[in-house]
């Protein structure tokens, strides 16, 4: 167990490079180890849960090799073969879920593990759509391992109750390999990284509204630039905000606007934030993101803004504690399925630090503005968001904080107190 100190600080300044975006590292091995050929994907995340997806499909036969430590081979015969051992997600329930489309569509027996913590996590809202597509998939009541036994599937016009990109990622890459016509609509249009990297490699994908279609479809090998992630950037953006005489840089950070609900929120708050060198890379819309103290006001954070930002909301309840009047998320219900109950851990350990905060079903309430008193343990809960947003806390408390197992952020970003301390 790692227990991390955080502390007042002020004057957060300089440019900083964020990390791969997670969410296209692991589309980006899984899509190119698909295609027939070979692939070149530069700028790879380091984090532990596309690194799972990787070793996955190391274990189907795909040959991958790292040039260096960020740019990555992948040759594939566009085929995948039986594994000799369980296939491990780890921590990654995007591993898990993606994966479950694909192996639901191949002439072999495979089986998914996961950690402690990806265990407990729900498997039934693929397993129920795939189902209906007539795939074979044993699990512990809804819960993984999950046993797939691959065979030819049927398309669907599926509607989903939740706007998840790991449910509707999930049902086009069965829909990749299957003949006619599978289309997925959701209440909300959710991240749409698959979409888009599927169009760049020659699938034939359509979108109308909130409704995606696919037909069975090759896909050819691409060189896929990775930009930064969004939602690693959140807590640079969250703490120039409320460091005081602060003003940082974040470079190359991806703009894609399924997942600009953040920048949305801030701006709504006041935030004096400036996007500069907009450009489009492998499909992805780009840019540089300057962020300075301000002084903020409460919201109200519902709707179908809420798939935009789902990741950012336990840091975004750090901000708002620093914003004048009242905060309000609402409709985030699917925060209690994450690597933790997110809506219970965040409440409840903001309430150590002084925060004004309170639970409801779907969110939280925060009144601001608080003083965060710190001087107290906080816990992380096994979760890697939770651990970086208390982290954000403690800059701005009045007394250091001790995160326990705070080891938990490297399996999302590993280079996140080195960066935070460049800006110090």
């Amino acid at each position: 167990m790692i227990k991390k100190i955080s502390k007042h600080t002020t004057g957060l300044k300089g440019n900083i490079k964020i990390p791969a975006d997670k969410s296209i590292s692991h589309r980006s091995v899984m899509f190119t180890s698909l295609a027939k050929g070979k692939s070149l994907i530069k700028n790879f995340s380091k984090g532990e849960d596309p690194h799972s997806t990787l070793r996955i499909f190391k274990q189907l036969g795909v040959e991958a090799e790292f040039l260096d430590e960020k740019t990555l081979t992948i040759n594939s015969k566009g085929t995948l073969h039986k594994p000799q051992d369980n296939l491990d997600c780890g921590n990654s329930g995007t591993t898990m879920r993606l994966m479950s489309g694909i192996l639901a569509t191949q002439n072999f027996t495979s089986t998914m593990i996961g950690d402690e913590s990806l265990s407990k996590r729900p498997m039934r809202r693929v397993i129920e759509p795939l189902s209906l597509m007539g795939a074979n998939i044993q699990s512990t009541d809804g819960h993984a391992p999950l046993i797939i036994t691959g065979s030819n599937l049927q398309p669907i016009n599926y509607t989903s109750k939740l706007a998840s990109a790991q449910v509707k990622s999930c049902i086009l890459l069965a829909g990749l390999n299957t003949e006619g016509l599978t289309s997925v609509t959701e209440p909300y249009i959710s991240r749409n990284h698959t979409e888009l990297m599927l169009k760049y490699m020659g699938a034939n994908i359509s979108v109308e509204g909130n409704t995606v279609s696919i037909e069975k479809s090759e896909l050819e090998p691409r060189t896929i630039e990775i930009c930064g992630d969004i939602s690693s950037a959140a807590y640079f953006i969250v703490a120039g905000l409320i460091v005081p005489n602060s003003d940082i840089i974040l470079k190359n950070i991806g703009l894609n606007e399924t997942r600009t609900g953040i920048l949305d929120v801030v701006k709504m708050m006041g935030a004096n934030i400036e996007i500069l060198d907009k450009q489009t890379i492998s499909g992805e819309e780009t840019g540089d993101i300057r962020i300075k103290t301000s002084e903020l006001k409460g919201c109200k954070i519902s709707g179908d803004i809420i798939p935009r930002l789902i990741d950012e909301l336990p840091v975004i309840a750090v901000l708002a504690t620093q914003a004048d009047g009242e905060t309000i998320v609402k409709d985030a219900g699917d925060l209690r399925n994450k690597e933790s109950d997110r809506i219970t851990a965040t409440v409840t350990e903001l309430k150590k630090l002084g925060a004004d905060i309170e639970e409801l079903e779907d969110g939280f309430v925060i009144h601001g503005k608080s003083i965060l008193k710190g001087g107290c343990e906080v816990n992380t809960y096994h979760d890697h968001r939770l651990a970086m947003s208390l982290y954000v806390a403690g800059l701005i408390a009045q007394k250091e904080i001790a995160i326990n197992d705070f080891e938990w952020a490297s399996i999302s970003f590993p280079e996140f107190e080195t960066l935070f301390n460049s800006l110090m």
